[in-house]
């Protein structure tokens, strides 16, 4: 019987319901708590009891991707992998990666210093979509409309110690309705998909009181998905699309 193993930070529901599927479906499962595991550089796979594969649920995007660093050094397999898991939480290298395989995307802006980001907005104009190159739950992103808020948020950056915020990306806003529509994807292929429509706010976030509503996968997602999937290297993956008017 193969045995899948579920790292997390946190244990949610979400993670108590894939153990019970997993079980369901006959594998045998155990749970690790990522925050009391320890490795060094002497460890060795038989050390732990991980199993044939690593499910990695960590809610901490820097705390899963080193612990998943930590697993391939062990030569375990880990769902996803270090290599997919740096592409997908860093939005630069994601936007590049999707531009390069000629998938539609919002035109984006990136720039390493405050004057730098003050003359996109010089030369594109507003509005502009700020938001930090790592991060989720929609924190940190803002509409920009105006110099005003523009010169606000540069400041507050300019103040902070994270190293992020010396990195600015702009994106332009789509016009779009006030929902967006996110596609989980499994070894490249989209298996459920969802509107989050905006409870009257700018983002679509359920973290911040979107409402969720099923949504049909049609040709045209199912196409893009599977682009986009293979674009970043695959795994398991919740891939946000847009609709313009």
């Amino acid at each position: 019987m193969q045995k899948i193993c579920i790292v997390f930070d946190r244990l949610r529901t979400e993670e108590k319901l894939l153990q019970t599927q997993a079980s369901e479906m006959g594998f045998e499962t155990s749970m690790i708590d990522a925050k009391i595991t320890r490795f060094d550089t002497e460890s060795k796979r038989s050390d732990y009891e991980f199993g044939d594969v690593v499910l990695e649920r960590c809610i901490s995007y820097y705390r899963g991707l080193h612990f998943t660093a930590c697993l391939e050094f062990l030569d375990t397999p880990v769902i996803n992998s270090f290599d997919v898991a740096n592409v997908c939480g860093n939005k630069m290298i994601t936007s590049m990666l999707l531009k390069k395989n000629n998938i539609p995307t919002p035109k984006t802006y990136f720039s390493f210093t405050a004057e730098s980001a003050m003359e996109h907005f010089e030369k594109v104009g507003y509005p502009l979509v700020i938001k930090p190159i790592i991060g989720s739950w929609g924190r940190s992103v803002m509409p920009i409309k105006d110099k005003d808020t523009a010169d606000a948020i540069i400041e507050n950056r300019q103040v902070t110690d994270g190293p992020q915020d010396r990195i600015y990306y702009l994106q332009e806003m789509i016009d779009r309705p006030p929902r967006d529509i996110r596609v989980i994807t499994v070894g490249d292929q989209p298996i459920a998909a969802m509107y989050r429509k905006s409870s009257g706010g700018f983002k679509t976030n359920i973290a911040l009181g979107a409402d969720p509503e099923i949504c049909e996968i049609t040709n045209e997602i199912e196409d893009l998905c599977v682009k986009a999937s293979k674009a970043v290297g695959g795994g398991i993956l919740g891939i946000d699309l847009m609709e313009d008017k």
